[in-house]
């Protein structure tokens, strides 16, 4: 898969570089280090996401998928029963898996290094920090307008490439190559958080990957992974705007865990959630039980 590799760490983002470049007089590359002092970059800068997401983890590994694996993509989007009924249950899953880990959000971002790992300590924080104020600087928003096109950027891009990719590719890989679905699973969630770049997220992102991943074992169908991730990215960029209008006092960009009576809750109703997931799903598990 060096292809796919190639388009999403090169091509993608080249190319988005280039094609946000003619909407940008300034150094794109120098001002995206400090959005905050060059407002005018929030354009190119969603420009530059978008192409990068779109080149890099949807046409370049469809072109993979159909080119050297010969694959039909239908097949990763199967005709099965209830799946609406099952996308509403995925709205409710996102919100209390959200609150779940809550806690740990909390604990990975103020998370402190013994002294011999100060180096490190300091590069990830440095790099979390330029990471917030470019998320910051693309979650502005002054419009309805802004946010539509932020929901498109952040949220259905990066839901239907990730996938495709961690889930679709990675994950099915790794399962063929070790025979085991939850070494499969978990490890694809590793690389899914890693790529990502943000260690004071990792865990949070780590359990989100595994969270994904297990949706798409049970079901056999991406588009549930797909939409679980969407709603999650959607969810919080729509609450930002609400946010920022002053329509809610709800912040989901405060990492404070959420009080321990209502973690404790939505532990119980995760668990409930995806049990009932699982269940519906369990006679094709029985039937495909060593392939996806």
């Amino acid at each position: 898969m060096l292809n796919v590799f190639i388009g999403f760490v090169i091509v993608g983002p080249v190319l988005g570089l280039a094609v946000a470049s003619l909407f940008y007089e300034g150094e794109l590359l120098s001002d995206m280090q400090n959005p905050d002092l060059h407002p005018g970059i929030v354009g190119p800068l969603l420009i530059t996401q978008s192409i990068a997401t779109l080149i890099g983890l949807i046409i370049f590994p469809l072109l993979h998928i159909a080119a050297i694996e010969r694959k039909n993509i239908n097949a990763f989007f199967p005709v099965q029963e209830k799946t609406a009924v099952v996308l509403v249950l995925l709205m409710g899953l996102g919100l209390t898996f959200m609150i779940s880990i809550s806690p740990l959000v909390e604990w990975n971002i103020n998370l402190k290094f013994p002294e011999f790992l100060k180096g490190f300590e300091t590069w990830a924080r440095e790099a979390e920090d330029r990471t917030a104020k470019l998320t910051e600087a693309m979650t502005t928003f002054g419009s309805l307008t802004d946010l539509f096109i932020a929901i498109i950027v952040i949220a259905l891009l990066p839901a239907i490439g990730e996938e495709l990719v961690f889930r679709g590719m990675f994950q099915n890989e790794l399962f063929r190559g070790t025979g085991n679905a939850h070494l499969a699973i978990w490890g694809s969630a590793i690389i899914f958080s890693t790529i990502h770049f943000q260690f004071y997220g990792f865990v949070p992102r780590l359990l989100l990957g595994a969270l994904f991943g297990y949706l798409y074992f049970w079901s056999g169908n991406l588009l549930i992974p797909m939409f679980a991730h969407f709603f999650n990215n959607a969810f919080g960029v729509t609450m930002i705007y609400l946010h920022q209008q002053k329509i809610t006092d709800l912040n989901v960009e405060d990492n404070t865990a959420a009080p321990l009576h209502y973690v404790i809750l939505n532990i119980v109703l995760t668990i409930g959630l995806l049990y009932y997931i699982r269940k519906h799903y369990q006679d094709r598990l029985r039937q495909t039980s060593n392939q996806y």
